[in-house]
């Protein structure tokens, strides 16, 4: 089954409450429609930045783009309310985010699928094809179903997983983006061309409406975190031609940044001046004794005196070599090794007046971050920021671990040879959620733990059968193992309170890495694994395969769907951040800047601060 499109909106900017209800049916028959409607939104969105200026505000009750703006507004905070109500009223919603875990899934009775799953919704779960279940559950037109019908209560759940589910299409642009040149290429893979190339013509034209549209000139883009920093080096070339600042934590990172930054002749090669022909007889008398070429064997047969104190410099070109000269109207890079710990850019800021190139350094540095985090615009430095999220499992958090009034949070797993999860209890002032909105609703405001964080870094729009069978199966032998591991007492159990129920226990993980096909087979034919292969044919007597697939592929299925609600409630947090500091965020917006089948992670969060008086 080959990848289909994920929901598509009229509305996909989330300054529009856009989401997927509002979105027409995903069916084959109106695809034109969508593409039309998207389009006509796309081209209006630079209109509407321009519009969402703070004169807006001072509109009359008689003006149209006043009466817009309002209306816009109500269905923001319409979207808003009644997101967090379903994630926090929902208890199926609850449940399969962050209430159970497929580690877990043979470790309680009843098993995870009887406990978690509505008893009305069990049968047809059963006997549905696992890739008809993703496809109703992500694409179909529900009203259009045939039977047998899911149950009205099973309906009204996909419904409200969808309404809440922020629409993700992104209309194909790559025949008018610039190329990427093969040297600028090396390194990455389709998935990392497709985003730099996207992401950097984005960044370029929002600064380009920046300084047209709110008088704002951005002097440099920081982008945190950079790593091999591609994206900076396909900004600082043609034709964008921008000056770069890539901090990052590890120095490796950054010496391989400086080698392809030579290759992609964005730095200069160092020229090392040498005596050639001592140079390669050097090189001779390293290399590992084999047949002679005749040049080898002339050089060997007439030895060149060498001065007395002569040492040949025969250490390889590395990233520290590359050479950085500014040029005028051409981009530049600079590296800063660090990380960043907070929203506080001073030590990174003090870094760049230091060695910036510009030819003013005297003049006011306006800063675009292009990664991390939404608190960076409150820097007096920063401009704007246009920030991509991605692997939520890594979001520190910044309530603390859950309460008794959560009754469905598993505690965080607690892997027994990994690094231990610290990040509950440490209390992140910046951790999720970032936002006053989200910290305080309904006085105790709203957690995740990694369960949910991690199962909204799933792609399963993009799921195909081949895919799927593969992981449900590594699921399966994975749940298998863990409870082996419980019954010999490996790992221990977690629970948040006094009354264990297989919502609020874990068994706490031992961290494998990928499982081989042998190692799997292993558990199930040698000899010596006959324990293991005991345990297994006990917990396997009484079921099917087809029983296995369907309990264990309905419950993943069902999390991985539900969890694109959870990335919804993260990229909201940040924009209701950005809006509630209304003193220094003169706008902010959600938008899709990928195509999410070479992309999931595709939504941008901008924020635009008010120009200095």
């Amino acid at each position: 089954m080959s990848s289909t499109s994920p929901p598509t909106s009229s509305t996909s900017f989330f300054r529009r409450a856009s989401s997927w209800a509002e979105s027409p049916k995903c069916d084959g028959s109106d695809s034109t429609a969508r593409t039309d409607s998207t389009r006509s939104a796309r081209s209006s969105a630079r209109v509407d930045r321009a519009d969402s200026r703070s004169d807006r505000a001072e509109a009359t009750s008689g003006d149209a783009a006043g009466v817009l703006l309002r209306l816009r507004m109500r269905r923001f905070e319409d979207y808003v309310d009644n997101l967090l109500q379903f994630v926090t009223s929902s208890d199926t919603f609850q449940v399969l985010c962050g209430g159970v875990h497929i580690l877990d899934f043979y470790t309680s009775e009843p098993g995870l699928f009887s406990a978690a799953v509505p008893n009305e919704w069990q049968p047809w779960l059963l006997q549905c094809d696992p890739m008809k279940l993703l496809s109703i559950l992500m694409r179909e037109d529900l009203d259009a179903l045939e039977d047998p019908q899911p149950p009205e209560s099973l309906l009204k759940y996909i419904s409200d997983v969808r309404r809440f589910s922020l629409a993700r299409e992104y209309p194909s642009r790559e025949e008018r983006l610039p190329k990427l040149t093969w040297q600028m290429s090396v390194g990455m893979k389709p998935k990392k061309i497709h985003e730099v190339r996207n992401f950097a013509h984005y960044v370029d034209q929002l600064a380009s409406d920046l300084e047209s549209n709110f008088d704002s000139n951005i002097t440099h883009f920081v982008d945190f975190g950079s790593g091999q920093n591609y994206l900076g080096r396909a900004l600082a070339s043609a034709p964008y031609n921008k000056q770069i600042v890539a901090v990052e934590g590890r120095e490796h990172n950054i010496s391989g940044a400086k080698e392809l930054d030579m290759l992609a002749n964005v730095a200069e090669k160092p020229k090392i001046m040498r005596n050639k022909k001592l140079w390669m007889q050097q090189l001779d008398s390293k290399r590992p004794e084999a047949p002679r070429d005749s040049r080898k064997s002339r050089r060997a047969a007439q030895p060149i005196e060498r001065p007395a104190k002569y040492a040949p410099d025969l250490r390889a070109r590395t990233g520290s070599d590359a050479i950085y000269k500014p040029e005028e109207g051409k981009g530049f890079i600079n590296y800063i090794e660090g990380r960043l710990e907070s929203g506080d850019l001073t030590d990174v800021v003090d870094q760049m007046k230091t060695i910036s190139p510009t030819p003013n350094p005297k003049a006011d540095l306006r800063l675009m971050a292009i990664s991390i985090h939404s608190s960076l615009i409150l820097n007096p430095n920063v401009q704007a920021i246009a920030i991509v999220g991605c692997c939520y499992n890594l979001l520190t958090e910044r309530l603390g671990p859950p309460t008794y009034k959560l009754p469905y949070m598993r505690p965080s797993l607690q892997a027994l040879n990994g690094r231990v999860i610290r990040e509950s209890n440490k209390h992140d002032p910046e951790g999720f959620p970032i936002s006053d909105r989200l910290t305080t609703y309904r006085d105790d405001g709203i957690r995740l733990n990694i369960t949910a964080r991690m199962m909204a870094c799933q792609a399963p729009f993009n799921w195909t059968e081949a895919e799927s069978d593969g992981f449900f199966t590594r699921h399966f032998f994975r749940a298998v193992l863990q409870k082996i591991f419980l019954d010999r007492g490996v790992p221990d159990s977690e629970t948040n309170t006094s009354t264990q129920s297989p919502f609020n226990v874990s068994t706490n993980p031992v961290i494998l890495g990928s499982l081989s096909k042998g190692a799997i087979a292993k558990l199930t034919t040698a000899n010596e694994y006959h324990e293991q292969r005991d345990v297994i044919a006990e917990l396997m007597s009484n079921i099917t395969d087809e029983e296995i697939a369907e309990e264990l592929t309905a419950i993943w299925t069902l999390m991985a769907f539900s969890a694109t609600v959870i990335e919804s409630l993260i990229v909201t947090d940040r924009w209701l951040f950005l809006r509630q500091h209304s003193d220094v965020v003169q706008d902010c917006w959600v938008e899709t800047v990928f195509d999410y089948r070479q992309s999931p992670r595709n939504l941008v969060v901008v924020g635009v601060k008010k120009p200095s008086p």
